[in-house]
């Protein structure tokens, strides 16, 4: 059988419940609605790590960041890796990248692309050029429409927002969903690989004005906050630094609503792109020989917890992704997956589904529902490199107010601090943190949105043990992803 194509779109810190696909009571995503009706999405879908590079190359690796070694921003896909791009690159596979890389830097790596056209929340990068073709809107416009998120308007201290007009085929998701549907034009009767990494709903958050307009006050609901969720000692004091940095409690109601109507626009923006590479696929036969996913590297609080952005935490918000499996008349269609899965489990179902063997590095394992894998119970995040931790005194040394300036003057101190991991169950989330912070447990059943730490309660000693045995036994089993020849098999017939 002819291999299929793969058609991975990425987009850049969606939470699940960014769409009404995982219970959004007011983001309507009905392009994703129509990729789960033609396959299977995943409801308890989860990053390995809250952070762009280490999700993204767990993502190509199908390894856990503790073994990658890509646990910071600055850790990109490391020398020699196993990844899936080498794998089809060899077998004569069109490999692509439209949008945002943040993973691969490696001169050996970038050249396994035929095509290569990148672009990032600024806009184009310095060096603009491409590979394998131009891009389809001429470039100054390109940039001009993303001049106002490389100067945004100072809103807060902790957070700014725009509502543009600017042509909707220069924003980043328009550029790129364009992009990708003239690479499916000129390139799709061949075999091809092509990673499509939007930009959004990440941080600079402006919206084009027709999408962010359809998120009036009187159309988001804010999730519940809890006023004292950061001021006793129930939380991690990490989760308070967080907080005292991006905490929005003293911002004017209407500007909490503009952030969130940008966040929300781009969503729905980023919904019509996807449709339109559908469309394009439909169009043009492909459909049919293209294994498409959707998914993204993490979340982002967006006025969870009284905060938008992100940080070394693992609320839902950050850890909890979206993800669609879709191949028409080869998986399941219309199907909702309720097991514990992983973004390190994607390159090993696309491998299984295209017929390769998936290499004994890959730690992730074959989704069920789309292959004949079994459901799984739990599953895993982490975060961090084992740097010193980042307190409230450090906090302290800096300006006031903190905010945006606190954030950026701390980020790489923050992000490699400790070595945080997260067991998670679909009632209950554990974090461990081996440097004596507090941990979390929380009930997901009673306490959906982890307003309470309820690590310390006697009530619940019994599944406190059992999912911390759960993080050793994964801590254990995953902490080394090189291979060992095993014995060769007349060595395990002990018959004679």
């Amino acid at each position: 059988m002819e291999r299929p194509n793969i058609l991975v779109i990425l987009s850049d810190q969606m939470k699940a419940t960014a769409s009404h696909l995982y219970g959004n009571p007011f983001c309507e995503t009905p392009s994703l609605a129509r990729l789960a009706g033609e396959g299977v999405l995943f409801h308890h879908a989860f990053t390995p790590h809250p952070l762009c590079v280490p999700a993204r190359v767990s993502l190509w690796t199908g390894q856990w960041p503790h073994s990658t070694g890509a646990r910071r921003n600055e850790t990109w896909m490391p020398e020699g890796a196993n990844h899936t791009y080498r794998l089809w690159h060899e077998d004569g596979y069109r490999c692509g990248l439209i949008g945002k890389n943040h993973c691969f830097d490696r001169a050996e790596d970038v050249a396994l692309f035929d095509v290569w056209c990148e672009t990032s929340h600024g806009g184009l990068p310095i060096d603009p050029a491409t590979r394998g073709m131009d891009w389809v809107r001429p470039i100054d416009e390109i940039m001009e429409a993303h001049s106002v998120r490389r100067n945004m308007p100072r809103i807060s201290p902790r957070f700014s927002y725009a509502h543009t007009d600017f042509p909707l085929e220069n924003y980043s998701t328009g550029l790129i969903a364009g992009q990708t549907v003239e690479f499916l034009r000129r390139f799709g009767q061949d075999p091809f690989a092509l990673w499509v990494s939007i930009p959004d709903p990440h941080e600079p958050y402006e919206a084009p004005r027709r999408y962010a307009e359809r998120f009036p006050p009187d159309v988001i609901q804010l999730p519940p906050w809890r006023e004292d969720e950061f001021r006793g000692d129930e939380v991690p004091e990490r989760n308070k630094v967080l907080y005292n940095i991006l905490g929005m409690e003293d911002d004017p109601t209407e500007d909490i609503y503009g952030v969130l109507a940008a966040y929300y626009g781009m969503v729905h923006f980023l919904d019509d792109g996807v449709g339109q590479i559908l469309d394009a696929l439909e169009e043009l036969g492909l459909r049919e020989n293209t294994i498409v996913v959707f998914t993204a590297d993490h979340g982002d609080f967006s006025g969870e917890h009284g905060m938008t952005c992100k940080g070394g935490v693992f609320y839902d918000a950050l850890t909890r992704i979206p993800m669609i499996v879709s191949w028409p008349g080869h998986v399941p269609q219309g199907q909702v997956d309720e097991s514990m899965v992983n973004l390190v489990d994607v390159a090993p179902t696309l491998l299984q589904l295209q017929g390769y063997d998936v290499p004994r590095t890959m730690h992730g394992q074959p989704l069920p529902t789309v292959t004949d894998a079994a459901p799984r119970d739990a599953t895993f995040s982490e975060y961090g490199a084992g740097g010193p931790a980042f307190t409230l005194d450090d906090l302290r040394q800096l300006d006031q107010p903190f905010g945006r300036q606190a954030l950026m003057r701390s980020l790489r101190w923050r992000e490699a601090e400790g070595r945080r991991k997260m067991a998670r169950t679909a009632r209950w989330k554990y974090v461990h943190d081996p440097m004596g912070d507090r941990d979390e447990l929380y009930d997901l059943e009673n306490d959906p949105w982890e307003l309470h730490n309820v690590v310390g309660e006697s009530a619940h000693a019994e599944v406190l043990a059992e999912m911390q045995l759960r993080l050793a036994d994964w801590s254990i089993q995953t902490e080394d992803a090189r291979p060992v020849p095993l014995p060769e098999p007349e060595y395990y017939d002990v018959s004679g």
